[in-house]
């Protein structure tokens, strides 16, 4: 999702060619759409929606490649509440009951402590897998020692070549996994996930929360935040296949803006996952996934030519020329590249964004109202 709350205006003159690259998390695209309506907050500007949703590869759960899951659960002091680790344990009772023979499930929780509390388990022995889950109780400590390494090797000691890899991480957002550093974190994390081994993370509870961590987490992996049963059920059961099954990975979006038609040009949200132009086309350079069957929105803000912007008139800006009377007509070009789940090389696909304008559809009226709340809000 976008980061619509922590809103950042991104403002850029456009008196030559320029792109914006995105590092979404996003998937193997199944649908490419855009949008372009006028803004609400500002009618002589233009909002563009970006919208991509990811093909869903299998039809039921039970049709999902073997799982090789390791519950990382937060058992310390803070997560003493009825919707901290009591709402975490319920959560993972609802998954267990889910499971297959071919799946295999590790149960990891840190505190105090860091220990295995179920070796790889094969997923058909539910009364075991939610004896050890039902036993889970709060320790008190808040010292995880090495937890997040400890379950990326569980990860690897029993990985599924041909299948998922996942860890689960069950917290408040305190993060005592042994790792305090924000980089180191994320460099464990990145290092596993080049390793076929991804990362969710479920946030549960309020006060203790961090959520600059969490962000960040987020941003390299895959998060939600479970307040109650019925989330919990959505998030693990109805959407199994897109939390778990990625279909690609390393996706970015790239956006040219058309210096004969767009004055001026804003990205909200996504703020800070934007790379450098030259990483678009860098294979080397990683970026997100999501599961089967997401969608991803983006949405930019743009003044036309010829509207008044933020910015003074530039004084170039009148000598742009269009080299191509046919570009006239768009407002910009979206690129895409793509890697399989196993590949390293990426494909790509691209298509222009027209200027036709329209009446905004059901899912472009919602975002709007929630971009436009959280740039009230900022």
């Amino acid at each position: 999702m976008l980061n619509f709350v922590n809103t950042l205006v991104i403002i850029q003159n456009l008196f030559y060619d320029k792109t914006v690259v995105i590092n979404i998390f996003a998937n193997f695209y199944h649908l490419i759409s855009t949008e372009t309506v006028q803004s609400p907050w500002k009618p002589t500007n233009q909002i563009i929606k970006v919208a991509i949703k990811a093909t869903d590869t299998v039809s039921e759960n039970k049709d999902l490649p073997p799982a090789n899951l390791v519950f990382l659960v937060d058992v310390s002091g803070s997560m003493n509440d009825s919707d901290k680790l009591e709402l975490a344990k319920s959560s993972l009772a609802m998954l267990a009951k889910q499971l297959r023979k071919q799946d295999t499930i590790s149960l990891i929780t840190y505190a105090g402590n860091t220990e295995v509390v179920l070796p790889a388990t094969s997923g058909d022995q539910t009364s075991k897998i939610l004896s050890a889950i039902n036993k889970l109780a709060v320790e008190g400590s808040t010292n995880g020692e090495a937890a997040i390494k400890l379950a990326y090797a569980q990860a690897r000691e029993n990985f599924k070549k041909y299948g998922i890899n996942r860890i689960l991480m069950m917290t408040d957002g305190d993060f005592n996994v042994g790792v305090s550093d924000v980089d180191e974190m994320l460099d464990i994390i990145r290092r596993g996930r080049n390793g076929g081994v991804s990362l969710s993370t479920f946030g549960f509870g309020q006060g203790n929360y961090n959520d600059y961590m969490m962000e960040q987490v987020a941003d390299n992996g895959n998060y939600s935040y479970i307040d109650n049963l019925s989330e919990a059920k959505k998030v693990l059961i109805d959407e199994m296949r897109a939390t778990f099954n990625t279909v690609a990975k390393d996706v970015k979006v790239q956006v040219g803006f058309n210096p004969n038609t767009v004055k001026e040009w804003r990205l909200i949200g996504y703020e800070n996952r934007v790379l450098a132009t030259e990483d678009f086309n860098n294979d080397k350079v990683d970026a997100g996934k999501l599961g089967a069957g997401k969608s991803v929105v983006a949405l930019f803000e743009i003044t036309p030519v010829g509207q008044k912007g933020w910015l003074d008139e530039s004084r170039y800006q009148s000598n742009t020329k269009a080299n191509n009377d046919n570009k006239n007509n768009e407002l910009g070009f979206l690129k895409i590249r793509y890697k399989a789940p196993n590949g390293d090389t990426s494909q790509l696909v691209s298509v222009p964004i027209g200027k036709t304008m329209s009446k905004p559809s059901l899912d472009l009226q919602f975002a709007m109202a929630v971009v436009g709340f959280g740039e009230l809000l900022s």
